[in-house]
C-alpha cells in the first residue's frame, strides 16, 4: 500500500517552495492543490517570521512578501531582500507590463509569448542610438537574463529567444508604479533623442 504524504510533510514542501520563490499553478501542479488546502496553516507559519502569503488563484501564482511592521511590536529582521533595479531592467518590466495589459484587453489566450527581437525593438525607442548593434544586443541579453532570474520571464524550451511573460508581473508593476514610470519614460525618451541628435 502506497504511503501518502502527511499534511505536515505537504505543508513543509509548500513552505520550502515559497521560500525559494514563486509557486505557480501551471508548473507546480502537485503543490498547488496542497497550498489551496493548507493556506490557513501556511499563513499562520509565515506570520511568525514576519511574512505574508500573496495568493492569486485567478492568475495562478503565490509568493511571500515581507509583512508591514505592526505598531508597538519590535520589527523582525528582513527575510525578503529589496532589489535595486537598473534603468534598463525597470524599462523592460514596464514595457512587458504594458504589453501584458494590451494582451489581456484583447482576450483569448492567457499565455503571452514575446521574442527577443520584439523586446529589443521596443527598448531601442528609449535608449540612445548606437552604431554598434552587436554591443546593444549583448547588453540587452544581460538585462533579459536578469528579468528571467527575477522570475518575470520564462524561456521557452526548444525555442531560441522566445519568452513567456509570467503573470506575476502584474502584482509587482501595479497601476501607480506604471504611471510614475511612464512619466520617466517620456523624460528618458526625450533625453535619448537629444543624445542622438548631439551625436549626429
Amino acid at each position: 500500500m502506497m504511503n501518502l504524504p502527511s499534511d505536515q510533510n505537504r505543508l513543509g514542501q509548500v513552505l520550502i517552495c515559497l521560500m525559494q520563490g514563486v509557486l505557480y499553478h501551471d508548473s507546480d501542479g502537485t503543490l498547488w492543490p496542497a497550498l489551496l488546502e493548507l493556506q490557513a496553516r501556511v499563513r499562520d507559519h509565515c506570520q511568525l517570521i514576519g511574512l505574508e502569503l500573496i495568493l492569486d488563484e485567478a492568475e495562478g501564482y503565490a509568493y511571500l512578501r515581507q509583512r508591514a511592521p505592526v505598531e508597538g511590536e519590535p520589527a523582525l529582521p528582513r527575510l525578503v531582500p529589496r532589489r535595486q533595479l537598473s534603468y534598463p531592467v525597470s524599462l523592460i518590466l514596464v514595457l512587458l507590463r504594458k504589453k501584458l495589459a494590451e494582451f489581456d484587453a484583447m482576450g483569448g489566450d492567457t499565455r503571452l509569448v514575446v521574442s527577443r527581437e520584439q523586446i529589443g525593438e521596443q527598448l531601442r525607442l528609449f535608449l540612445p542610438e548606437t552604431a554598434n548593434e552587436a554591443k546593444l544586443l549583448d547588453r540587452m541579453d544581460t538585462h533579459l537574463n536578469k528579468v528571467v532570474e527575477l522570475g518575470f520571464l520564462h524561456r521557452l524550451r526548444g525555442q531560441q529567444h522566445q519568452y513567456e511573460v509570467r503573470r506575476i508581473l502584474k502584482a509587482f508593476v501595479d497601476a501607480q508604479w506604471l504611471s510614475d514610470f511612464e512619466q520617466r519614460l517620456a523624460d528618458y525618451g526625450a533625453h535619448a533623442a537629444t543624445v542622438s541628435a548631439e551625436d549626429a
